[in-house]
């Protein structure tokens, strides 16, 4: 896990080794081991690196890497089957000098072209200078869990991992407006219809699943190398095949994601997800001296605390357990380096929690973490994919058997109040073109429902726009929106900002793309059944995970509690100046009550004047 950064200077040489040097300060805490730089013969490309030295961890596998004499990268990432890799490109002939996974990335690249992004199962974002052709390709991973920012204009082109590094080459800040109105109105983090898009005008992301390859004078342009093919059905698979096959998948993603040569733990929040992989995790160490290590937040207040499942999920393996204990006093003081890391704002105090698991695993001296993320978005695990099943199961099987899975819904989830199936609901599911229209002239008429906070001149710049909020008939449909377009990229961005913050790398197993490919194969009645959500992990499980864990019907994960920390003096006094400032710039009305939203967007602007 690492920082990159780099310059192309289109037009004319530069001397780029100072702002090249400046980029990679800026992002140190992404790679305390070392740094590296390399500029081309005509000194118009200019690469940068910081190191956090996971793999081959001696001066062999530093960055930025030449090969062939032809090819040189600035890589961050991992790439976990780059031994199987390694062992059948030697068959091709090929050599190496070290031990790394980013030689073996390089090799790839000579050996299929830009179809070595199909062979890689991992997290990446890099980018390759090819010196025959003069071509600069640049890729990200499959889900985005890696970054890659870049800036261009008719004089240069400028990408790093993150955006502060891209200001230190000298980019001016301006802030994309369309991208706050998302925020202030519907709490999204990302446009779902154009995932480039950042908070900063200027400034975009490679897409997840994307690449972009180009030379001097091309348009930039980014191209997609891989989806999910939602047309293709595992209809015939038995559920119980379904759920062997499914952790047959997982164990193996697990086993890939604990390839290193540093210290690996587990962030463990006491739900499903991460008492799985912490489960996995234990079964898989072959050494009787081999102590997992788990780290976990937890808070005094008892409806939110989760530290009984947490005791559950490590009972009768070889875990040590970490705990912090994050309250209001903790937040207010960190918050403002939150946001320098997160560089956009972010929807709720959950990500301090987050930021507090890292900052203790960093203290204890594990440097690689495996965590739960993903599952939900793939597998169906919020209550709100409800309401997608059912317009599937009345428009597929009818009235009564949309009563019976209402039914068991009712019976196994604790949050019910706002996914009714009445009638309603079931007509406005079997005329979805006549009530889409509805709500587009709607929308055109009057615009949508004004979040309370947001001021009425910012709102009105926006609000003729289409809803970002589809209707979809069918699971599957809503679970591929919610992992490719909007959902999972914003917790992907939380965790990796506030891993690396403390030099610290998190692997997801759940994200392993054959897995996932599985899972969208699969029915959804194998992903809600009989009521349960994320049934073919529950079921697949059993006997493995505590029953108080695996049959939970109310889910936290690291959830504090927001409510009562705004209400106390220290945290009031410091976010009314914060609001402040957004009501200053008018995205804010003035009379607004203290909100979490307000407050971002303050803190999102002070963060500007850093």
């Amino acid at each position: 896990m690492c920082g990159v950064a780099g310059i192309w200077y289109l037009a004319e040489p530069a001397s780029g080794t100072g702002l090249i040097r400046s980029m990679t300060d800026s992002i140190a805490h992404r790679g305390p081991d070392g740094q590296g730089f390399w500029q081309s013969e005509d000194e118009t490309l200019f690469f940068g690196h910081r190191r956090l030295s996971i793999i081959d961890l001696s001066d062999r596998a530093k960055q930025p890497m030449e090969y062939l004499k032809r090819y040189v990268i600035t890589y961050n990432g991992e790439i976990y089957n780059f031994i199987e890799l390694r062992s059948f490109l030697l068959k091709k002939g090929y050599s190496f000098f070290s031990e790394s996974d980013t030689e073996v990335i390089l090799a790839a690249y000579d050996h299929w072209g830009m179809d070595c992004l199909q062979q890689f199962d991992g997290m990446f974002a890099f980018a390759i200078f090819d010196k025959k052709n003069n071509e600069l390709f640049c890729a990200r991973d499959r889900f985005g869990e890696k970054p890659f920012f870049y800036y261009s204009d008719n004089s240069r082109f400028v990408f790093a991992s993150e955006m502060k590094a891209i200001w230190a080459s000298g980019v001016e800040r301006s802030v994309n407006d369309h991208s706050m109105y998302l925020f202030l109105n519907f709490n999204l983090h990302e446009n779902p219809n154009d995932n480039a898009q950042t908070f900063f005008r200027n400034v975009f992301k490679l897409k997840a699943g994307h690449y972009l390859k180009f030379n001097k004078g091309e348009k930039i342009i980014q191209k997609r190398y891989w989806a999910i093919d939602l047309e293709h059905h595992n209809y015939d698979i038995e559920f119980q095949a379904a759920c062997d096959r499914f952790k047959q998948l997982l164990v193996r993603s697990v086993e890939l994601r604990l390839r290193s040569d540093v210290a690996v733990g587990s962030s463990l929040s006491g739900g499903i997800d991460s008492t799985a992989i912490v489960t996995i995790i234990n079964e898989l160490l072959n050494d009787p001296s081999d102590i997992q290590k788990t780290f976990s937040a937890r808070f005094p207040d008892s409806e939110l605390d989760e530290g009984k499942y947490m005791e559950l999920a490590v009972k009768d393996k070889k875990i040590e357990q970490y705990f912090t204990f994050p309250d209001h006093l903790k937040l207010t003081s960190e918050i403002e380096k939150i946001m320098y890391h997160q560089e956009e704002p972010f929807g709720s105090a959950s990500i301090f929690a987050q930021w507090e698991v890292f900052k203790l695993a960093s203290q204890k001296g594990v440097v690689v973490l495996l965590d739960g993320q993903g599952a939900d978005e793939t597998l169906g695990g919020y209550t709100h994919f409800f309401v997608p099943f059912f317009r599937e199961v009345f428009m597929k099987k009818g009235k009564n058997e949309l009563n019976k899975v209402y039914k068991e819904y009712l019976e196994n989830n604790f949050d019910f109040v706002y996914h009714n199936p009445n009638f309603a609901f079931r007509l406005e599911t079997s005329m979805p073109n006549f009530s889409t229209g509805l709500r587009s002239l709607k929308n055109q008429l009057i615009g949508p429902a004004p979040s309370p906070v947001i001021h009425p001149d910012f709102y009105s710049q926006f609000k003729k726009e289409e809803v970002p909020f589809p209707m979809f008939l069918e699971l599957n449909h809503m679970l591929h929106h919610q992992t490719f377009f909007s959902g999972l990229e914003k917790l992907l961005r939380f965790s990796d900002r506030n891993s690396m913050a403390f030099s610290r790398e998190v692997r997801l197993p759940f994200l392993s793309h054959e897995l996932v490919e599985f899972v969208f194969s699969l029915p959804s009645e194998f992903k809600i059944r009989n009521g349960w959500t994320k049934a073919v992990l529950r079921f697949a499980f059993e006997g493995k995970i505590s029953p108080e864990i695996l049959w939970r019907k109310k889910k936290l994960g690291f959830q504090p509690p927001q409510a009562f920390w705004m209400a106390q003096t220290e945290w009031k006094e410091w976010a009314t100046a914060m609001q402040q400032l957004a009501v200053n710039n008018r995205w804010i009305k003035s009379d607004s009550s203290l909100s979490w939203e307000g407050v971002m967007a303050g803190l999102f602007i002070n963060n500007l004047k850093q």
